[in-house]
């Protein structure tokens, strides 16, 4: 049964023999068409339905060089097409010859006529052999191989002779769909450009009626736009305008796809063209509408023309609209939501609202519609940082809208600003002139450069009727024709709200539109403009205390004048004085710890992230220089009626958080003895702050700031309060003074020692009864009372060590300065609570040697807070809790000419080491900073 319904079409060599005969491949001389029709329309037959469509069926074929003869047929059979059209401009010849100069030379015998024989027309059997012929080369060039042999066969300008000269639907339809699978790969991409298919595929747009036909050029089309420059060369040619007017015809939903697909493909990277044809398409409206479409490809595809039409501005206003702007943010909310998409598909949503942003409409559209909100999203987000920058040269757009602003900075976008400052973000991408706003498009004319001013001028009153065109207006009236101002000595805030990309590009030099450099002072605009530009324009509100003067915003300028690489923007100085210049800011400096932040970072060179550690950061001049005027400023705002009543407020009625903060920053800010005395000193200001050391720090350098503020409060006293002179150092330490005690050690001691104190260890250390007794009350009591000890040779000494003996003997038998007090002194950097100087300090108490208590206490003093101590023995000397030590290290600490830093750490140390008594300390520094000596006859600190 098999074996009877084989026949000769089954055989790939048969229809191979077939096509070649009817190619004229291998013949001396021509054939009748009419006589090979069957066998060739049954061979064709048996190649598209069952040999081309078998498995490795394509590769077969074209491994048989079955390719060559199909293209020679379709040469043949364009040519003997009796009617072809009229090539438009750019279209392929109609002549036989061209059509046949890029590939094999078919037979040449004559083309088939009307009157060769009784069969149906000629053009009847040579629009069923191209039917099936390009059904055929259409499935072949699914494959990558093939489509390389018919590029390099010449088979494209066949089928453009082809496209041009055979009007009829279902040829149009194959070859499109031929063309469209040959531009898959970019060389034949650029072959059908040149051969001029895109003006006959654009012309079957407008002509044909059937729609698989029309889905199969718009695919070509689609595949067609590849490239940047081919997506430019078909919208030139006008491709994109029928596209859009067929889709705003409603069309069936498989040609809508196919549309949407191809209007996605031409407007990546839209161009002004592309722009303008879907817009005079009609397209704006049915593309919002698409937007909601049931179909995910269809909806996706069209947000997506939405997003990159973005990129033009002469298209965003009707864009808006249309309704384009709820579409987007819609879709963008959506996207950042929990079941949201990656930040991947959220970046062209991202430019394209940022760039909404850029018409005053839309601007109103956009902020009625929770974009901002969305935007300041994006800004929290750490994932979208490298959508940062682009976002706050968005936000530029709102400058002047006050409703926005507000809105704005309750949403917490000052301190993000700051952020922005010194930040990671990655540069703002630049974008074109077509990107630029609309609400002031560009006018090309022939004449030399006008201003800019007068330009908007000129477009205003052409808008608005006032003028039928620009004909109609004097260019006297154009500000070239006035001699220019003196340049301000300040460059003045932009007076625009809107920046288009040559104001919103990566580092560069501003230049005013229409005036010359030298007319203009010049101020760099890096990336960090769109921010500062913002944060100027919160500064000029009249109280922006509760934005810019917080830690947040005010670490943030303050990193970014520091830490720039090169000179910082004029615009930051500008707000950092403002700031300090206004009245209504002056109790947020105090608050925030604002003055004292501005004294360390700028005048001593200790930013927040250089403490606690010692990380050398060089003070520069005009840091310093820059720090003092703007504490200059604070004082002139402190020392005003308003300022000291805001003052006197704070320290009497505020919070206790508010009253500490104002008697810490008093020293910075008051130079008026009768203000600053009033309120530390009679008002208790002093004692306010010096009791706030021990509790929780309010601010993560509140220590430092409170050792700097204890030395400037010590500065301001200095010329009224004369410090008293610190206590005599008993002991000279070089050169030693004599020991009197080493000559009772010798193997010959002179005099002989009558009496040997016994040690817990076993040690024998020679003494004399009558010098020892004479020393200290406690031995007088001991070796010449009535105790036993008194008849005793060998006296027990209990709970001493030997190194802590050492200096009670040489001290029992007047040494004075030899050098034995520094025997149990640890070196600095050991602890010395447990060690055999706190031992010898113990013993020296117990035994009633007060001398000897002070001469190791000097000792302690002069190892551990010499020169060479450091802020860390600090504390550990306090820990002792010696009352001449505690006041040693406050002196140590609170020293003219001390390092701000080592101050700060040494202070730190006391803190740790007082714990919940703070007591000493307190009444330790408060001597100090007053001038006195703790417990000095005749001192009073309970002022």
């Amino acid at each position: 049964m098999a074996a009877a319904k084989q026949t000769l079409t089954d055989s790939l060599s048969f229809c191979l023999a077939q096509l070649t005969a009817a190619a004229g491949e291998g013949l001396g001389g021509g054939k009748d068409t009419a006589t090979n029709e069957t066998p060739l329309g049954r061979a064709l037959l048996a190649l598209r339905t069952r040999h081309v469509k078998a498995a490795g069926g394509i590769e077969r074929f074209r491994a048989r060089g079955g390719l060559r003869p199909l293209l020679a047929l379709l040469r043949r059979a364009a040519a003997a097409d009796p009617a072809p059209s009229q090539a438009g401009p750019g279209s392929a010849p109609s002549s036989v010859e061209s059509a046949t100069s890029a590939g094999p030379a078919p037979s040449p015998g004559p083309a088939p006529s009307a009157a060769s024989s009784s069969t149906p027309s000629p053009p009847a059997r040579l629009r069923k052999t191209l039917d099936l012929a390009l059904s055929i080369l259409a499935n072949c060039c699914t494959e990558g191989a093939c489509r390389a042999e018919v590029r390099r066969l010449g088979g494209i300008l066949p089928l453009v002779t082809i496209l041009q000269c055979v009007k009829t639907d279902s040829i149009q339809n194959r070859t499109a769909r031929a063309l469209g699978n040959l531009a898959m790969e970019p060389e034949s991409c650029g072959d059908i450009h040149s051969a001029g298919a895109v003006p006959l595929l654009v012309d079957n747009l407008t002509a044909c009626q059937d729609s698989q036909c029309l889905q199969s050029v718009v695919r070509a089309l689609r595949n067609l736009a590849d490239s940047p420059q081919h997506r430019l060369a078909l919208a030139q040619q006008g491709a994109v305008r029928p596209l859009a007017e067929l889709l705003a015809a409603a069309p069936d939903p498989a040609l809508t796809l196919a549309l949407v697909r191809a209007l996605l493909e031409l407007s990546r990277g839209c161009s002004r063209a592309c722009a303008e044809q879907l817009s005079l398409g009609g397209a704006l409206g049915p593309l919002v509408s698409l937007a909601s479409h049931p179909k995910k490809a269809v909806r996706e595809a069209t947000i997506l023309i939405l997003a990159n039409l973005c990129a033009q501005g002469l298209v965003r206003p009707a864009l808006g609209n249309a309704g384009g702007v709820d579409v987007l943010l819609g879709e963008l909310w959506r996207r950042r939501g929990p079941n949201g998409a990656g930040p991947a598909s959220q970046q062209p949503l991202v430019r394209a609202v940022c760039l909404l942003c850029r018409e005053a409409i839309n601007r109103a559209r956009l902020r009625d519609a929770g974009g901002l909100e969305l935007l300041m999203g994006l800004l929290r987000d750490p994932r979208a940082s490298a959508w940062h920058p682009r976002v706050v040269a968005a936000l530029v757009g709102f400058l002047y809208d006050t409703g926005a602003l507000g809105r704005l900075q309750a949403l917490g976008l000052v301190p993000l600003l700051a952020g922005q400052l010194c930040g990671d973000a990655g540069d703002e991408e630049e974008e074109g002139r077509e990107a630029a706003s609309w609400d002031f498009p560009e006018e090309r004319t022939p004449d030399r450069a006008e201003a800019g001013s007068f330009r908007s001028l000129r477009s205003w009153l052409i808008s608005e009727g006032y003028a039928a065109g620009p004909g109609d207006i004097s260019p006297d009236w154009s500000p070239e024709r006035c001699p220019p101002p003196p340049p301000p000595p300040e460059p003045a805030e932009p007076t625009s709200p809107t920046l288009g990309p040559t104001s919103l590009r990566t580092p560069r030099t501003l230049r005013t539109p229409g005036r010359s450099p030298a007319a203009t002072a010049e101020e760099p605009w890096g990336r960090e403009g769109p921010a500062l530009l913002l944060l100027s324009r919160f500064s000029q509100a009249p109280d922006p205390s509760g934005a810019l003067v917080t830690g947040p915003a005010l670490c943030g300028l303050l990193a970014y004048v520091t830490g720039s690489p090169g000179p910082p923007s004029p615009r930051a100085l500008r707000i950092l004085a403002r700031l300090t210049c206004n009245p209504a800011c002056l109790e947020a400096f105090v608050r925030s710890y604002g003055a004292a932040l501005l004294r360390a970072w700028l005048v001593l060179g200790v930013a927040p992230d250089d403490w606690p550690s010692l990380r050398a950061r060089p003070a520069r001049r005009q840091h310093r220089e820059l720090g003092e005027m703007l504490l200059q400023n604070l004082t002139v705002q402190a020392e005003s009626p308003f300022g000291v009543g805001a003052l006197t407020h704070l320290l009497l009625s505020g919070s206790p958080e508010d009253r500490v903060a104002c008697a810490l920053t008093l020293p910075f800010i008051c130079r008026k003895p009768s203000l600053w005395r009033r309120l530390l000193l009679d008002q208790g200001g002093l004692r306010l702050l010096l009791s706030a050391l021990t509790r929780p720090a309010p601010h993560p350098l509140f220590l430092f700031f409170a050792a700097d503020s204890l030395s400037c409060l010590q500065g301001l006293l200095s010329p009224t309060v004369i410090p008293a002179p610190p206590p005599p150092i008993p002991l000279d330490l070089d050169p030693p003074s004599p020991c009197l005690y080493e000559p009772l050690l010798g193997p010959a001691p002179v005099p002989a020692p009558d009496l040997h104190f016994l040690l817990d260890s076993g040690l024998r250390l020679p003494a004399q009864r009558a010098a020892s007794a004479t020393a200290s009350p406690f031995f007088r009591a001991l070796l010449a009372g009535s105790f036993a000890e008194a008849q005793m040779d060998l006296v027990p000494l209990r709970g001493l060590s030997p190194s802590a003996a050492w200096p009670i003997l040489h001290h029992l038998h007047g040494c004075r300065g030899c050098g034995a007090a520094l025997r149990p002194i640890p070196p600095p950097g050991q602890p010395l609570l447990g060690s055999e100087a706190e031992e010898a300090l113990e013993a020296a108490g117990r035994f009633l040697l007060p001398g000897l208590e002070e001469e190791l206490e000097e000792a302690v003093g002069h190892i551990h807070l010499g020169p060479h101590g450091g802020p860390e023995s600090v504390g550990e000397v306090f820990r002792l809790g010696r009352p001449r030590l505690v006041a040693h290290c406050a002196r140590w600490t609170l020293g003219p000419g001390q390092c701000p830093r080592k101050r700060a750490l040494a202070l730190v140390g006391l803190v740790e080491a007082a714990g919940e008594e703070a007591g000493p300390l307190t009444e330790a520094l408060l001597a100090v900073v007053m001038g006195v000596e703790l417990g000095a006859k005749g001192s009073r600190l309970d002022w």
